[in-house]
């Protein structure tokens, strides 16, 4: 169990389970209003410390600078959710439903507290304080209805031997810290097909064709004209030639395409709630015939 000394310590420190596992940050620790023993720690746990989770701290040990519990992380994290009071108690229903969830006798508990840290017993059976909150240094709460429908012994924060500063107290708040995720947004990627089209293109393409001439007889063509027999059959064959388009198809690089990606910045408004604690003082006039009565 931890000391009231080393409560400091405790305080927004890291908090293991017994296999190494970081659980949480502890934010509070409740006393027995009775006794002043340390019983429970909450712990702050999930995304942001989102959710806080009670700890029983009667067999927790303060390592370096870690608190460790003996307690597995999944266990602590689904202990039972609890409400606290305006005067930083939990409830004697609440508490018995903590002690059950992990496993301890509350009639032992009753038992332990009976007694006082010096040995002495306190009120009596069914008489034991009920855990009232600490914060990052003093006490609070009062007490509450003991388990047999009485009161407990009032405990004042003020009457505390080992308060620093008997006229003083620390008054704390919650600050919200704001942090980022990544994660996964989406997929992109290139894909290639093949797709067919149509092309079109005029090519001029040429042919031969036959055209007969006739020439008169002149003097100049007599000798071959006349070279051949007078009358007689013959015939003259030539080959006539023409173009046509021929299609060929050629892969040729034309392009490269690839991705890159880019970060943007946006802001976004975040919003949450947090605790402060607030300090007033309260005076007690003293009646001025009570004042001449303490005289007489």
């Amino acid at each position: 169990m931890i000391t009231r000394e080393e409560i400091a310590n405790v305080l927004d420190q890291p908090v293991y389970d017994g296999d190494g596992n970081k659980i949480g940050d502890a934010k509070h620790v409740f006393f027995d209003d009775m006794t002043g023993r340390p019983e429970w720690v909450s712990v702050k746990t999930g995304m942001l410390g989102s959710s806080e989770s009670f700890v029983p701290v009667r067999d927790a040990a303060l390592v370096q600078d870690h608190l460790e519990v003996p307690y597995g992380k999944d266990q602590v994290k689904g202990a039972p959710t609890v409400d606290v009071d305006a005067g930083g108690h939990l409830s004697e229903s609440e508490e018995h439903r903590l002690y059950d969830y992990y496993g301890i006798n509350f009639d032992s508990v009753l038992s332990e507290a009976e007694r006082t840290d010096d040995g002495r017993w306190a009120a009596g059976p069914g008489t034991a304080g009920a855990a009232g909150t600490v914060g990052a240094a003093g006490l609070a709460g009062t007490g509450r209805a003991g388990t047999d429908g009485g009161t407990t012994g009032r405990e004042d924060a003020w009457d505390r031997a080992d308060m620093t500063d008997e006229r003083a107290m620390t008054r704390s708040e919650e600050q919200m810290h704001i942090g980022v995720e990544r994660r996964e947004s989406g997929r992109a990627r290139l894909r290639k097909y093949v797709v067919t089209e149509e092309v079109q293109q005029t090519v001029p393409v040429t042919h031969e064709e036959v055209r007969v001439v006739r020439e008169p007889i002149t003097d100049a063509n007599r000798d071959e004209a006349l070279a051949g027999p007078e009358i007689s059959e013959a015939e003259h064959e030539v080959t006539l030639h023409a173009e046509r388009p021929v299609v060929e198809t050629e892969t040729v690089p034309v392009e490269r395409v690839r991705m890159t990606m880019e970060e943007h910045t946006e802001n976004e408004t975040v919003r949450g709630q947090v605790r402060k604690e607030r300090i007033e003082a309260e005076t007690e006039l003293i009646e001025e015939d009570d004042m001449r009565r303490d005289r007489e």
